[in-house]
């Protein structure tokens, strides 16, 4: 875990602050018991994490594929190369979404901005040190000559964010339906 006291914290109110502003299908879907509160969020978004990543076209016409992410620091990051659709969708509008959606009991949402960073030798946030130490293991040293290759890496600077665990409690809608099966 790399994230701080500081930074667990603004994360929980990104967190409660999506909420509040969600509509009222997203709440009756994430109820409270389902909610993944920041500590759990951090532990299991360790490692590599798959993302589908949607970008806006110059056309205005969403674009979404997957790609990996890592989270670090309160923040998705991902890479992409920068001859690639997706980075040149990013130049002209940096808006993106993502979902990471390992099982249908677990998803994380978040919604804002690319905002590219520093993966050099330099790098002054660990990016680096965490990007090695989640492909390191998976794909070798040679790992490393990739990274100083010249992939472009982004981070997401979310204006909401949402995580539900499903196992942890009903929906509104099954609460219904256990109450009165015509529902």
């Amino acid at each position: 875990m790399h994230e701080s006291r500081g930074e667990i914290e603004k994360l929980q109110d990104l967190l409660d602050r999506s909420y509040r502003d969600a509509g009222k299908h997203l709440r009756s879907i994430h109820t409270k018991d389902r909610r993944v509160r920041t500590p759990q969020l951090v532990e299991r978004l360790q490692g590599m994490c798959l993302l589908v990543l949607a970008t806006v076209s110059s056309r205005g016409r969403p674009l979404s594929a997957p790609v990996d992410g890592v989270f670090h620091r309160g923040h998705f990051y991902f890479g992409t190369d920068p001859s690639s659709v997706r980075w040149a969708h990013l130049q002209g509008n940096p808006a993106v979404s993502a979902t990471h959606l390992p099982s249908e009991d677990f998803a994380v949402t978040v919604h804002g901005r690319a905002v590219r960073v520093d993966v050099s030798e330099s790098d002054p946030d660990g990016l680096r040190v965490t990007l090695l130490e989640a492909y390191t293991p998976r794909y070798g040293p040679q790992w490393q000559r990739f990274l100083d290759s010249g992939p472009t890496y982004a981070r997401i600077e979310a204006d909401r964010l949402s995580a539900i665990d499903v196992a942890a409690g009903p929906s509104e809608y099954s609460q219904a339906l256990a109450k009165d099966p015509r529902a």
